[in-house]
């Protein structure tokens, strides 16, 4: 099911008080965005085990930070614009002016979900995949989604141009070069199956690592993602052949990314959750409103990646965290239900799971 952005919406959601986006850009454009305030090394978590790599720089003095909330945010990766709205938050003091001492670390150990789960962290990074599989699980994680970040699944596959590959159908006896994600597989055979190809036919691969240049000669096929990947391509001259897998199957219109919580934290810990959802909407609010300056902000603590290549990339994003939507992070039965009806139908769980069990926006503002 085709669903379109609308101008009229998106102009009621930027209307909505941006206190803070445009009045702190020119500290911003002061700030050498190449430098972090703090060097990142591997944290020890309050249980003595190695599991994350703080990327968020001290702000405020010791005394001020005595009287917040500690809260720790596990992303599911390096920091990028699919995390904008928590840097923006951060560094514009959002979080501080909610009471909230936020840091934000990526994982060197072990599954987010897993992190979450087991107390490493209060919130976390997910997809609504991993989600799904986590609470299917013979053991099942006491987890919950609690916001998505971007309301439309940005992802498909790319093929190197050249090689004329315009069909799933076309994957036949093609290298299909992968991260080994518990619904990869099942998504492939089912686009390859409706166009009326044979999955057996596909080799599946792990990929080394070497980006989009592993189109050309060491594999066909590849999973990207619009708002990095493909940007990635574009700034390169790249050229490749794109398909948006929302557009194969609406049921693979899924969440990817959402935040999550551990069931313990949204019971024990009600007001803190609604509290960082607040500011964290306000953060994506002015990711929405200033694309140019949340990149800024965000090289801070992601000074490898290019601004030119974060400013495109969050242009993209900037109409995608709230489009179809006037509320950050809401979710949908429908969603969530059609997916993991999908997962259930390809093997990847073995039951279907109803949508109340796996998120809630009842923190949401």
């Amino acid at each position: 099911m085709k669903r379109r952005k609308t101008a009229v919406w998106m102009a009621a959601a930027l209307s909505v008080a941006m206190l803070g986006c445009s009045g702190q850009e020119a500290d911003t454009a002061d700030t050498d965005p190449g430098v972090r305030t703090e060097a990142p090394g591997d944290e020890v978590s309050e249980t003595g085990s190695e599991t994350a790599k703080d990327t968020a720089p001290e702000t405020g003095s010791g005394a001020d930070k005595a009287q917040l909330e500690d809260v720790t945010v596990i992303l599911d990766y390096v920091a990028n614009t699919n995390h904008t709205g928590m840097y923006v938050a951060l560094d514009q003091g959002y979080y501080e002016e909610a009471g909230l001492n936020v840091r934000i670390i990526e994982p060197t150990q072990g599954a987010t979900a897993t992190l979450i789960a087991v107390g490493k962290g209060d919130f976390g990074i997910s997809y609504q995949e991993d989600v799904t599989v986590a609470l299917t699980s013979e053991e099942p994680l006491p987890i919950k989604a609690i916001a998505a970040i971007i309301q439309h699944n940005t992802s498909g596959f790319a093929t190197y141009k050249d090689k004329n590959i315009n069909s799933p159908k076309d994957f036949e006896g093609k290298t299909y070069a992968g991260w080994g994600g518990p619904g990869e597989e099942a998504v492939l055979k089912a686009v390859m199956t409706q166009a009326g190809g044979d999955f057996s036919k596909l080799t599946v691969v792990i990929s080394d690592g070497s980006g989009f240049e592993a189109l050309r000669d060491k594999a066909d096929v590849m999973w990207f993602f619009e708002a990095w990947d493909n940007v990635k391509c574009q700034l390169n001259d790249f050229p490749i052949q794109y398909t948006p897998v929302r557009d194969l199957d609406e049921r693979l219109d899924y969440y990817t990314p959402v935040i999550i919580a551990s069931d313990k934290t949204l019971e024990e810990r009600p007001d803190m959750v609604r509290k960082f959802l607040a500011a964290t909407e306000k953060g994506y609010r002015c990711a929405m409103e200033d694309p140019e300056g949340s990149a800024k902000i965000l090289q801070k603590y992601a000074p490898d990646y290019s601004l030119e290549m974060l400013t495109m990339s969050q242009e993209y994003l900037a109409s995608k965290y709230m489009e179809d939507s006037d509320r950050w992070g809401v979710m949908k039965d429908e969603v969530w239900d059609g997916y993991t009806g999908f997962m259930a139908e390809y093997g990847v769980i073995k039951e279907a799971i109803p949508a109340a069990k796996c998120y809630t926006n009842e923190f949401l503002p």
